[in-house]
């Protein structure tokens, strides 16, 4: 039997839910023919021009919908709902103030078809995301929801709390954005590939607001290719402006590439203001080079742009509603013209609803010029005052990822804000700028939620999963992302903000210093590395100006300390042994040398920033035998007190082949000690140890994951032990000693922040971890930590203690205390 109209138009609306656009378009083209009504074919025609603007025929969709409303047969309902399926055509291709306005006049056409309206309001509310004016758009979108729990199905239901999602990203909370978009994406990835890539794609968005790019940019990337795949070249356009978007801040000249490939998608289906937005993006990264990235190199030379495509770009987003890029567009030239030297531009006016990215940009734009000018208060003033803002905002959240990544926002600022001090050679403000740098990510004090089931029922499939598939790329199976989302958003929204710490100026932390101890606050900035020497007494600003040489040597550094573990005889180990040490003298006179002339015999907390993350401070020659811990921050050291432990506890992981004689030997020191071997090492037992002990030490394989650096672990003898399986502890010890391979490595994110294992225990509320960042041999470490665990038996901190035991067991070792180690 031949199918209906009526029957070919429901099939069409199926496929294009399912967002297949090019069968959808042929589906209503043959319902179209077969409709006698007027009114029928009408909607149908409006379907289609929908689909058809999918596929990139936005012009034929556009005509098609403009001569159906013209048909006089057609009743004033079905007029309304043209309307509206052309606004939703001219908003697609950019045109936002025309599909307002047609949008608007649906509404208001047929006030009595809830659902309809429901549906208006759901695409009107993406028309206020793009102008920004979020207020409305949550109205239309709540105002959607309740239609659609009364009257609609759960693909309605969901589709809106999805697009609710992504007002709160807009809106900088990013906490409710994750939720919202995780509790929609089951329903709405069932549908089709293409809406599980639209549900990834807007969800990248938030990862990359978060500072969680590498992530972001995957998803964007699969989803751009799930785009092409499915012939929707609107859609796959708009992945790769967001790819773009993402890159400018650590690619510039892939996100140049990528962004002009966009800006020719969009114009070959004729949206002209998507084009534009990409172009935007193509000119902010040309004029973004040459400024420090991440890691904390310079990203090539900033390339010229011509004023006058400037300008126009910058006005056709603001002429099509995009003020917000208008601005960012506009302020990066004035970042560029700052730093290349040129004349300053006019300063952009910006929206009441400007994001945060470009409102700290403002202040940026001020701080440079100050710089250029050589007006140091002012540069300082600038840059502190964005920071504030940028601390109000991130103040509200305690979750460890979420601290850590979000320092992104604040890199240009900060840059600005050492360079400046630096330049006034005065150690009270450097000291104050390497205090905003440690704290920037870390300020705040978590209130951890009570352990959940479901998380740990969650960290346990992960486990499994991790055992069956052993490659470093296992969290990219579909089933360990699902998991992976759901164990972080847990952490993002139920680790709430406890308290946010104050910063200790200079004064106050050489009140806290004893004549036996100093502290070294390294800085990192355009100029290189400095480092604040505090004592009680005195202060001085020291210039490190071997670094640039010596910071070659880490990469090889890392290889060599590898070797030296696993070749410890035969020829190759003196050969070794002596390229370690010329690389750990050459490392130990640039970074250490002329901070301890002024620094003398004393003990030492140092500070560091991510530049220097896996640098074996233990083992440079001028640090030999002395007390030191790595603090978090001068700060949190200040207020720290090293309590000393009386219980401890042990567990020795599978195939480690001195593992239990290690615990054993440690043991001895302690009275009634615990100590865990064989099959008895599981996360719950070892968990549970740690809730009952002062001092817990683990001897386990380790490995870190840089990508994922929470995913990092301990092998135990049921599977890894996660980063965030140490939120599921209460409470924790007072120490942690993780005599395991690479988990005191750390990765770095944006420039300041190191993200590992022992990160994760101190932000649990450890007070000392003592790790190392690198391989050591077995035979070392169970002589080395056997030692210290004498001396910690006995009172000593932790810092003392392992000085201690390295001088008197004569081992060399890369372990080293983190936190209130003295």
């Amino acid at each position: 039997m031949t199918p209906t109209a009526e029957e070919l138009y429901a099939r069409g609306r199926e496929l294009s839910a399912q967002r297949r656009y090019a069968d959808a378009a042929d589906m209503l083209a043959r319902a179209a023919a077969a409709a006698d009504d007027p009114d029928l074919a009408a909607r149908i025609i409006g379907t289609r021009a929908f689909s058809l603007t999918q596929t990139g025929d936005s012009e034929t969709g556009e005509r098609t919908c403009r001569e159906a409303l013209a048909d006089p047969r057609i009743s004033p309902h079905t007029r309304g709902v043209l309307a509206g399926q052309l606004g939703s055509v001219l908003v697609n291709q950019g045109r936002l103030d025309e599909g307002l306005e047609w949008l608007g006049r649906a509404i208001d056409t047929i006030p009595d078809d809830p659902i309809a309206v429901a549906n208006l309001r759901l695409n009107r509310s993406l028309v206020h995301m793009q102008r920004r004016d979020l207020a409305a758009s949550t109205a239309d979108l709540e105002n959607a929801l309740v239609v659609y729990r009364e009257h609609g199905g759960p693909a309605d239901i969901a589709e809106t709390q999805h697009n609710l999602g992504y007002t709160a990203l807009l809106g900088g909370d990013l906490v409710r954005a994750m939720r919202e978009m995780s509790a929609a994406r089951p329903v709405l990835a069932g549908f089709s590939p293409a809406n599980a890539a639209i549900c990834d794609s807007d969800r990248a968005e938030v990862l990359r607001d978060a500072g969680l790019v590498t992530e972001a940019e995957r998803l964007l990337e699969s989803a751009a290719a799930a785009f092409g795949a499915d012939g929707m070249p609107q859609a796959r356009g708009e992945a790769e402006l967001h790819l773009a978007s993402s890159l400018l801040r650590h690619e510039p000249a892939r996100a140049e590439q990528v962004a002009r490939t966009a800006a020719r998608r969009f114009r070959s289906v004729g949206s002209a203001s998507w084009a534009a937005r990409a172009e935007g993006i193509r000119l902010r990264s040309r004029m973004s080079r040459g400024a420090m990235d991440r890691s904390g190199r310079i990203r090539g030379s900033a390339r010229r742009v011509d004023d006058a495509e400037v300008d126009a770009v910058a006005r056709e987003l603001a002429g099509a509603g995009f003020r917000n890029e208008a601005a960012a567009l506009r302020l990066t030239r004035e970042l560029w013209r700052a730093r290349s030297g040129r004349e300053p531009g006019r300063m952009p006016r910006l929206a009441p609803g400007a994001s945060l990215d470009v409102r700290l940009m403002a202040y940026e734009v001020r701080a440079v010029r100050a710089a250029a000018a050589g007006r140091i208060p002012t540069v300082q003033r600038e840059a502190a005052a964005g920071l504030d803002e940028l601390a109000q905002w991130r103040s509200a959240y305690g979750s460890l990822d979420l601290q850590t990544s979000v320092a992104m926002h604040g890199q240009g600022l900060l840059l600005a804000g050492i360079d400046s001090a630096v330049r006034s050679r005065r150690p009270d403000r450097v000291f104050e700028w390497s205090e905003r740098a440690r704290q920037l990510s870390q300020q705040v004090v978590p209130l951890r939620p009570p352990p959940d089931p479901e998380v740990a029922a969650d960290l346990a499939e992960l486990r499994m999963l991790r055992a069956d598939l052993p490659g470093a790329d296992w969290l990219s199976d579909p089933r360990a992302v699902t998991l992976g989302d759901r164990v972080r958003q847990h952490q993002w929204s139920r680790t709430g903000a406890a308290d946010v710490e104050a910063r200790v100026e200079l004064t106050q932390l050489q009140s806290r210093l004893d004549e036996d101890t100093a502290a070294l606050a390294y800085v990192y900035g355009s100029a290189g590395l400095s480092c604040v020497v505090v004592t009680a007494s005195d202060a001085a600003l020291v210039e490190l100006e071997g670094w640039a040489a010596a910071r070659e040597a880490i990469p090889g550094l890392r290889a060599d300390l590898d070797m030296v573990a696993s070749v410890r005889t035969g020829p190759m180990a003196d050969v070794i042994r002596r390229s370690l040490a010329a690389r750990l003298a050459d490392l130990s006179r640039a970074l250490v040398d002329v901070p301890l002339r002024h620094a003398g015999d004393r003990r030492l907390v140092i500070t560091t920033p991510g530049v220097l993350a896996g640098v074996p401070w233990s083992m440079l020659p001028a640090l030999a035998g002395r007390p030191f811990t790595l603090a978090a921050s001068a700060s949190r050291w200040a207020r720290s007190e090293v309590v000393p432990a009386r219980r401890a506890g042990f567990a020795a992981g599978p195939r480690v082949p001195r593992g239990e004689e290690e615990i054993a030997v440690a043991a001895a020191s302690w009275q009634g000690a615990r100590q865990l071997r064989g099959e008895e090492v599981t996360v719950a037992e070892v968990t549970a140890l740690a809730r009952d002990v002062d001092l817990l030490h683990v001897a386990a394989h380790g490995r870190h994951a840089a990508d994922n650096p929470l995913f990092s672990g301990l092998e135990l003898a049921d599977g890894v032990l996660f980063g965030y399986d140490v939120d599921q502890v209460r409470p924790v010890p007072r120490t942690v000693i993780l005599s395991a391979c690479e988990v005191g490595r750390s990765s770095v994110r944006w420039g300041e922040e190191a993200v590992g294992m022992t990160r994760a225990w101190l932000h649990a509320g450890v007070g000392c971890v003592i790790a190392a960042p690198v391989v050591v041999a077995d035979d070392d470490a169970c002589e080395l930590l056997g030692a210290l665990h004498v001396e910690l038996a006995a009172g000593a901190a932790p810092a003392v203690a392992l000085a201690t035991a390295q001088t008197r067991t004569g081992v060399v070792a890369p372990f080293q205390c983190h936190g209130a180690g003295l």
